[in-house]
């Protein structure tokens, strides 16, 4: 068990197990792309980490840049999107695969799909760390998921708590 900002939480998912589902994102994002070139886009900040990682593991070309979108204020979601770091490159005809730590009510992902989608893209897909199937009111297909989660606060393995608990290894969850 931990604790941040008086807030307990204790541990949902272990490194080890976390990990081994990485790496088998990434052969399936391997073979889905066999003979072209991928596009990452990463959302900063809680995405960090897993990106590191899912791309150790795709055996394809990647080009990676990062973008910083925020909607959460302490432990809740605000409901608003502020873009504060955008897409700097082109993506017009690349195959883009969309990065994220965690799909809970579907706003960000929403948001950032329709960005994109307005660039122009030869295809696009989204990989998520977790996803909170109970908080999802979006459309937005998700192509690669790593666990599907109860709807607690998470913290850990890049995801935080007004910044903290990013560097945490396992993803905890906070205690009712």
């Amino acid at each position: 068990m931990i604790t941040l900002e008086d807030i307990s939480f204790k541990p949902l998912i272990e490194e080890s197990i976390l990990k081994s589902r990485i790496q088998e994102i990434g052969k399936e994002i391997t073979a889905d792309y066999t003979g072209n070139q991928l596009h990452i886009i990463s959302v900063l900040n809680g995405a960090f980490m897993f990106t590191a990682d899912l791309v150790r593991h795709i055996q394809r070309p990647c080009n990676i840049q990062f973008i910083r979108l925020l909607s959460y204020q302490g432990t809740h979601s605000s409901g608003k999107i502020t873009e504060i770091m955008g897409l700097n490159e082109s993506i017009r005809g690349k195959h883009v695969l969309i990065v994220e730590d965690i799909i809970d009510t579907g706003l960000t992902i929403e948001y950032l799909y329709k960005t994109i989608v307005s660039h122009e893209p030869a295809s696009l897909k989204v990989a998520t760390l977790l996803s909170k199937p109970d908080m999802y009111r979006g459309n937005i297909k998700i192509d690669y998921l790593g666990f599907a989660i109860p709807n607690h606060f998470v913290v850990g393995y890049g995801l935080d708590l007004n910044g903290f608990g990013r560097n945490l290894p396992a993803i905890y969850q906070a205690i009712n």
